[in-house]
């Protein structure tokens, strides 16, 4: 039940940060909303999955020790670990360009922030998107998102669906019972997530159209969950059905964001609202 409230939760940031990259609106008062909402849900997403590991172990220090762990973690990288990594944007903004010396540190960086998550306890995206945060940003963002996109969007990216698909069994869905099952975890998810969160942006001010649309935006579950449910399919928590089931939610769900908000704010208001804004990537 714990694993379940998690898997409803969570947001799929990184699609969030690219439909707001796309419809222009990543640096808009409503982009950094949905982004700040997006990241703070997701952390506690991954802290409730390290909560449930640690009841299947039958061990409560797991959990302390993965969300002390992390919550360290996080404190340490965006302090200490931001002014260290300036020297990273430094040497670039220096040699005009983005050396194999400075690449290949951050690409080290990168993979001990993730090991040293996924050891405590809380997985390796938590340690590695951390850490990202953390980086300069500028010249040096600009060069290595550059130098990472190709391999990561044409080899890892793929690999991972892959992956993700072959745990996938439609087949076990084989009764109307179990069909139903999936239609109603479909609207808990579209109406404790999308609904939800339009009704507490309300409450804090925002306008019902953008309020629905962050609503819309918050909805999208994409990678995120299908890492949440790759790892607790992993750990035995959940089913290989239940796996499908949630997996079938997050594609739904996902599916939904894009074309809701983009139809909820119209597309004056985007233009509107994104035409001075030079759209930087996330």
């Amino acid at each position: 039940a714990i694993y379940m409230g998690a898997a409803m939760c969570i947001t799929a940031f990184p699609t969030l940060a690219r439909i707001l990259y796309e419809q222009g609106l990543a640096s808009s008062p409503l982009g950094t909303l949905a982004l700040a909402a997006g990241a703070s849900n997701d952390v506690v997403a991954w802290a409730l999955l390290a909560v449930v590991i640690g009841l299947t172990k039958s061990d409560p220090r797991y959990a302390i020790f993965a969300i002390g762990g992390g919550a360290l973690y996080a404190l340490s990288i965006l302090t200490v670990g931001r002014r260290c990594l300036r020297y990273l944007g430094a040497a670039t903004e220096r040699a005009g360009r983005l050396t194999s010396a400075t690449f290949l540190i951050t690409i080290v960086c990168v993979l001990f922030c993730a090991w040293f998550t996924d050891m405590i306890g809380i997985y390796a995206v938590f340690g590695a998107f951390l850490i990202g945060v953390a980086m300069p940003k500028g010249e040096f963002a600009r060069l290595l998102e550059k130098q990472l996109q190709l391999p990561i969007s044409s080899l890892l990216l793929p690999i991972f669906f892959v992956y993700s698909g072959l745990n996938t069994k439609v087949g076990l869905l084989d009764s109307a019972y179990l069909w139903g099952v999936t239609a109603v975890v479909c609207v808990v998810a579209v109406a404790g997530k999308g609904i939800a969160c339009a009704l507490a942006s309300r409450s804090a001010g925002q306008p019902w159209r953008e309020s629905w649309a962050i609503g819309s935006l918050m909805n999208a579950r994409g990678m995120m969950e299908l890492i949440l449910v790759n790892i607790a399919l992993a750990a035995k928590v959940i089913t290989p059905t239940l796996f499908t089931i949630l997996v079938i939610m997050a594609v739904v769900t996902t599916l939904m964001a894009s074309p809701l908000s983009k139809w909820l704010l119209g597309t004056r208001l985007v233009e509107g609202q994104a035409s001075d804004i030079e759209p930087s990537p996330v």
